[in-house]
């Protein structure tokens, strides 16, 4: 891109005058972003123009990853990182005057999504580009991010989070690429040569724009698109005769329900229009996507009998999944196929990641709202679920109740899970625990059913932004040790091993663990005027907020932990600096009075001289991506304590333990996996197995208030949630956390792992003191990490589900 950091200053100078008129002098840290994004985003065209042609002209086989979030946070250093000229970068831009950490602040985190969901897909994105597969991302762009989380006495307070206020430098709007998705209407058959014909009359009609942001592939000029889609009225969009209802005013209703469709990730769904809403920006997504998708396809000239040759379609839990009947309706509608043909096509072509193992969140539609909204669309889920039944029926027929389990429409209600197993080849979990009990519990039926379509993708991160640009002085110590192969062969990182012992490695190890607690110490100073110490263990919890990955275990057990330095003001405890960062969705309330519980105890023991030196608790309020890149490298335990059984995976575990952090964490998720490399010596494990947890819930025998009488600690902690004190401002302050857990029986089993999260917690104390074995453990984590760069992962998918090779230029 430039030969040297000379040459970039002068061209960095002179774009600066001829495209914003201004002398370098008088340029803002706006001005800089704005040059330096348009310079990279020059230069990548060209590359990114070849890597489209040269698809076309291999005819190499593509996969979409369709989600409905992609959680891709800022680009400008990631794109410079991948383009090998992050450091000349930073060093031309501060002999400039120009602290890059300053220009960095001028771009905003898109807001495109909101948890691991969403951060996955945009670590997965970053993978295929970097390993040179055709792979693109399919998703929407939302106007507003989730929201903008302000805490205000305590309490989450949500803000819109307008993303996009100063434009989006890396974003291409492509109209002529726009297709047109239709709503509502009726469907009218007619027989024409022998066949049915399905014609959708007075349908309402939404333009999806396309913009399109290059994804960079690290190390060579390899660009992938992850292209996102806008809705946008059209001017006739009502689809039946002139005259009937075509008043302004519902041209007006229409505009705004169209705004609507790509204006806010994730609108409420508790009541019917945000119900209604979701599904329409699921379809919105689907149809545009599918669209797309066929039209790149046709200019192979190819039938589509062979699409599932070229074309690879994953969908990112079930929000895409009308990916299936839409891509069957287009199939027989628009290109006169069979119904055993478009459905052996769309079974070929589409793959299932299921993301969940709560009942609760399988999502369902009611069958209603999909039948009017949706009508043709409707009907085919209509056949795809009269021919499960009878191939059911011909598998199981005295099985009536087995039947109705795998029904995908039963109770008025459609199942999405169940449609996309069904209409797609593969199904896969996202780690080794995760996808056991998929088939053993969850979707036992149908992997009894079709067992060669289940397997196991466990999650990953991308050691790029995670390790090499999050922690930049660590990856520096790292390739000092080992060398720089790791960079692109990242379980080369179990080359460490050798040197987890090595004290000159531990001094240096350590020194970049307290320069990055020391960065995120000024940072909590600068944002909320809270002192820490450096030298303090830094116990972390940041992920989204949730009953089952069980914050409130986190909160209770430093209450206890206060409690017994008020009694005991000269305990020996190595001194905790607690940090929390989580958003709770809008309408969920019990997450959100947790928050307010954290702020509140954090107010008491903050405010408390008698323990300023030894306890602290920080919550830093609007959790993202940006956030997530200063607080990670500077975390000495991450808490990954969710109730067994419930987390999928976490990503979260992975992006600390490749920070050398020391998990404490259930055997949950893929903290199965990191103990089968770890062992007990390097993680913290505690609390009950996803097995007890599921003989409970079977069985029952397990009684919170059991729990509350036998044990003091927890007596007096819940107790502290009503009455006033140490605590609590007024009577039954969280009375509402207190009945949840009480009264309802611990859902998640705060209080059965609590005496083993506090074993747990004092093994960490003792281990601390120790620092040269601490720093050993460490070291092993970031060893053992390279398992979970989603390089690995992805070359898993691209092999066995999507059969796709890299491209290589000829």
């Amino acid at each position: 891109m430039f030969k040297d950091k000379e040459s970039f200053k002068k061209a960095f100078t002179r774009q600066m005058l001829d495209k914003l008129g201004l002398p370098l002098e008088e340029a803002s840290e706006a001005d800089v972003y704005k040059i330096l994004s348009g310079m990279i985003r020059e230069h990548v065209g060209r590359d990114w123009a070849k890597t489209n042609t040269l698809y076309k002209a291999q005819q190499e086989k593509q996969v979409y990853y369709f989600s409905m979030e992609f959680l891709i946070g800022r680009l400008l250093g990631n794109n410079l990182l991948n383009l090998g000229i992050l450091d000349m970068v930073r060093e031309a831009l501060k002999e400039l005057g120009y602290p890059f950490a300053d220009v960095e602040e001028q771009e905003s985190d898109a807001g495109l999504g909101n948890g691991g969901l969403g951060r996955l897909a945009a670590c997965f994105l970053d993978s295929l580009a970097s390993l040179q597969y055709a792979g693109n991302g399919t998703g929407i762009r939302y106007k507003y991010g989730l929201f903008e989380q302000k805490i205000m006495d305590g309490n989450q307070v949500e803000l819109p989070d307008y993303w996009l206020q100063r434009g989006n430098e890396w974003e291409v709007r492509r109209p002529d690429k726009q297709v047109e998705v239709r709503f509502w209407g009726n469907v009218v058959t007619r027989e024409l040569h022998g066949r049915l014909i399905f014609e959708t009359v007075q349908y309402e009609a939404v333009r999806a724009i396309p913009y399109d942001v290059p994804i960079i592939g690290f190390g060579h000029p390899h660009i992938n698109t992850l292209r996102l889609w806008s809705a946008e009225s059209m001017m006739d969009p009502f689809r039946q005769p002139s005259g009937q209802d075509g008043s302004y005013y519902r041209y007006l209703d229409y505009n705004r329900s169209v705004e609507s469709i790509s204006e806010f990730l994730y609108p409420d769904d508790s009541h019917y229009e945000g119900k209604l809403l979701r599904l329409k920006q699921q379809y919105f997504l689907c149809s545009a996507g599918v669209q797309s998708v066929l039209r790149t396809f046709e200019k192979l000239n190819l039938p589509l009998t062979q699409l599932p040759d070229k074309v690879a379609i994953q969908i990112n839990d079930t929000h895409p999944t009308l990916v299936i009947p839409e891509l069957i309706r287009i199939l027989i509608d628009d290109n006169g196929f069979g119904w055993e043909d478009a459905w052996d096509i769309t079974n070929r072509v589409v793959g299932y990641t299921n993301h969940t193992i709560l009942s609760e969140a399988l999502e369902k539609w009611p069958v209603q709202m999909v039948r009017e909204l949706l009508p043709r669309i409707y009907m085919i889920i209509e056949e795809i679920d009269r021919r499960l039944r009878i191939e059911l029926m011909q598998r199981y027929p005295s099985d009536p109740d087995r039947i109705s389990r795998m029904a995908i429409m039963e109770n008025n209600q459609i199942r999405m899970a169940h449609l996309a197993i069904s209409g797609s080849h593969s199904t896969n979990g996202v780690a080794a625990l995760h996808t056991e009990i998929l088939k053993k519990r969850e979707m036992k039926d149908f992997y009894e059913l079709y067992p060669s379509r289940f397997n196991n993708k466990t999650n990953g991160i991308t050691h790029r932004r995670w390790l090499i640009y999050a922690n930049p002085a660590l990856a520096k110590l790292v390739s000092e040790c080992i060398g720089t192969r790791w960079i692109k062969h990242p379980q080369e990182l179990n080359g460490l091993i050798k040197c987890c012992r090595n004290a000159g490695f531990q001094s240096a190890f350590a020194n970049v663990k307290r320069h990055n607690k020391e960065k995120l110490a000024n940072y909590i100073f600068d944002k909320q005027g809270i002192r820490v110490n450096p030298e303090s263990l830094f116990d972390i919890q940041v992920k989204r907020l949730h009953a089952y990955k069980r914050q409130l275990l986190n909160v209770l057990h430093i209450v206890h932990l206060y409690n017994q330095l008020k009694e005991n003001p000269g305990m020996d405890i190595v001194p905790r600096t607690f940090i929390f960062g989580a958003k709770a969705a809008p309408s969920y309330y019990l997450a959100k009075r947790i928050i307010k519980l954290i702020n509140t105890v954090a107010g008491r023991i903050n405010g408390d001289a008698s323990v300023k030196d030894v306890l602290k608790v920080v919550f830093l309020e609007n959790y993202s991506v940006s956030l997530a890149e200063k607080i990670i490298p500077a975390a000495d335990v991450s808490e990954q304590i969710s109730t067994a059984s419930k987390e999928a995976s976490g990503t979260g575990n992975m992006k600390f333990m490749m920070n050398g952090a020391i998990t404490v964490g259930t055997m949950d998720g893929a903290n199965v996996e990191m103990h089968e490399m770890l062992g007990d010596d390097n993680m913290f494990i505690f609390g009950l197995s996803a097995e007890q947890v599921q003989n409970y819930y079977q069985y029952g025998g397990y009684s919170a208030w059991d729990m509350y009488n036998s044990d003091s600690r927890i007596h007096e902690v819940m107790d502290q949630l009503i009455v006033p004190g140490l605590i609590c401002s007024f009577d039954n302050e969280f009375r509402d956390i207190y009945q949840s857990v009480l009264d309802h029986n611990d859902e998640y089993f705060v209080l059965k792992d609590f005496a083993s999260y506090s074993e747990a917690h004092l093994n960490i104390d003792l281990a601390f003191r120790n620092r040269q074995d601490w720093q050993k453990k460490a070291i092993l984590n970031v060893a053992h990490s390279g398992k979970f760069s989603s390089d690995c992962t992805i070359r898993g998918y691209a092999s066995e589900i999507w059969r796709l090779i890299p491209v290589q230029k000829k």
